[in-house]
């Protein structure tokens, strides 16, 4: 039966004003928007990076450094357990993916076994003769590379959002990439520059004997210099440093860029956890008058003298900074260490005029697609066509209201799907103004014959619309990019249509023939 209860009416009504508020951002000029009151939704569609121009970045990560790394890490460990346990020993080092080292004496090779395992989890140790070869198994390799991948796309995520990107994409792809996309950036060089920063800064002490070539003293390391002098000579040109690793960048809490308050130069400041504190004081009450080298990515950007001991757990970096540096050195260092470099395989700028011009042509295809429907459904099925155009553009506000208040992305093949989303759309007002047609011919009266059509359509128009939603959801499943684009706008369109479609028309129809009382159907 063709009635409507009072609730019910409310609520249609309900959701239609609110499709149009929130879709409101999306198609009025900002000038307008910002007279309108503050209750009023400001959070507009956002346009994909073919819309409005940005950066394409594939990012791969050097998951074997960090492999390497680890490596390192169980020789420095095996030197200091060994000698601390009397096992004598030789040919320490890495080959390849393995830490090896020959036991001088037979009867210390199980011994010696037996402190190698205690080194590092995750590792399998075979003994061939005096020989012992430590190497990770499968799977930890694969749990080290899933934690670098994972760990690396949350500091490139931090530092984008430090720099005040909106909206941007940062996804997984493969074992060891990571795919971006920046909207509307206009600097990709300082992007990339940021992105490609490991940022892993230590804090180390000078050896007591600088070397003049290129090898060190045992526990020593050389570290190039990255620091000017003020007076525009060059500073030295590397640094012999203590390998061992005072404080670690990763207890730093926070940094800010400054300006010395002496000098009136950029600097930056930083403030050290409880545990980097007490590193930090101890060190420097132990190393008084003594340099104490800041090492950045393997260089050296400053060596002050330690004057007097730091208690309070904060000090700043001053290296001839710009105050441009010292802004990104801080954004670096609060976002903290990518855990393993990174190279871009591919890269891509899209310029905001190629965007403008795929929004116009977008518009111009929803404009003309629209008209065509119009007109077509005027001519099909006159004051009933109204309707349907009506229920259509609700449809189109829909689903920039939905886009709009979860954030979602609209890219070009977005258009695309927001097009079949309305043909599809209209499929439904076709399939229930047939049905009336039929109906009518069949001798019934308006009120049977609407209520009748709107019955018998509706199984139709859910399975020819729950079909194109399963499809849509394989594509965002499946698909990446562009696809998910066009997969996005047209389920949101789909599920649109199911309440303009239905039960918008209908309410509309109900209202038509409820005042007007006709005695032929005008279809």
């Amino acid at each position: 039966m063709l009635y409507f209860p009072k609730w019910k009416v409310i609520a249609i009504l309900t959701v239609v004003v609110l499709g149009i508020v929130y879709a409101l951002p999306s198609i009025t000029p900002q000038k307008v928007l910002d007279s309108l009151p503050s209750w009023v939704p400001q959070r507009s569609v956002t346009l994909g990076l073919d819309l409005q121009g940005g950066l394409h970045l594939l990012m791969h990560v050097e998951v074997d450094a960090v492999v390497k790394e680890r490596l390192d890490t169980i020789v420095e460990g095996a030197r200091s357990e060994l000698r601390k346990a009397n096992i004598l020993y030789r040919n320490l080092g890495t080959r390849g993916q393995a830490v090896s080292v020959n036991i001088n004496r037979t009867e210390d090779v199980q011994r010696a076994r037996e402190v190698l395992a205690k080194l590092e989890t995750g590792t399998n140790i075979v003994v061939e003769g005096d020989r012992l070869t430590v190497a990770f198994t499968e799977q930890a390799l694969r749990d080290i590379k899933g934690a670098v991948v994972s760990q690396s796309a949350e500091i490139v995520r931090l530092r984008i959002d430090e720099t005040g990107t909106k909206d941007p994409t940062i996804q997984r792809q493969g074992d060891d990439r990571i795919l971006l996309q920046l909207p509307g950036v206009n600097d990709p060089e300082r992007v990339k520059k940021l992105l490609n920063t490991t940022a892993k800064m230590t804090f180390h002490l000078l050896c007591d004997q600088q070397a003049e070539g290129p090898s060190a003293p045992a526990g020593c390391f050389q570290a190039a210099s990255g620091e000017t002098q003020r007076d525009g000579r060059s500073a030295p040109t590397g640094y012999t440093l203590r390998r061992k690793v005072e404080v670690a960048g990763d207890r730093l809490v926070d940094a800010q860029p400054s300006y010395d308050q002496r000098s009136g130069e950029p600097v930056v400041s930083f403030r050290f956890d409880r545990q980097g504190a007490s590193q930090f004081g101890a060190t420097t009450v132990a190393n008084v008058n003594k340099p104490f080298a800041i090492v950045l990515d393997n260089k050296v950007i400053s060596a002050p003298v330690i004057r007097e001991p730091i208690m309070g757990g904060s000090g700043q970096i001053s290296g001839n900074f710009t105050t441009k540096e010292a802004q990104d050195l801080s954004l670096l260092l609060r976002a903290g260490a990518l855990p393993a470099p990174v190279t871009f395989l591919e890269e891509r700028t899209v310029g905001p005029d190629l965007g403008s011009d795929s929004i116009y042509a977008g518009t111009v295809a929803c404009i003309i697609g629209y008209m065509l429907i119009v007109v077509l459904m005027l001519a099909a099925y006159g004051v009933f066509g109204i309707v349907a155009n009506i229920a259509l553009l609700l449809n189109l506000t829909f689903t920039l209201a939905i886009m709009a208040a979860f954030g979602a992305t609209l890219t070009l093949p977005g258009i695309a799907g927001m097009v079949l989303g309305l043909a599809m759309a209209v499929d439904a007002n076709v399939l229930i103004y047939e049905r009336m047609r039929e109906e009518s011919d069949r001798g019934r009266s308006v009120f049977p014959a609407v209520d009748a059509a709107f019955q018998r359509a509706y199984g139709t128009i859910l399975d020819s619309n729950v079909t194109t939603l399963i499809a849509g959801v394989l594509l965002y499943i499946f698909g990446s990019g562009p696809v998910r684009g066009f997969a996005v706008t047209l389920a949101i369109g789909i599920i649109c249509s199911m309440f303009t479609s239905v039960t918008a028309t209908k309410l509309m129809c109900f209202a038509w023939v409820s005042w007007l009382k006709p005695k032929v159907l005008p279809v």
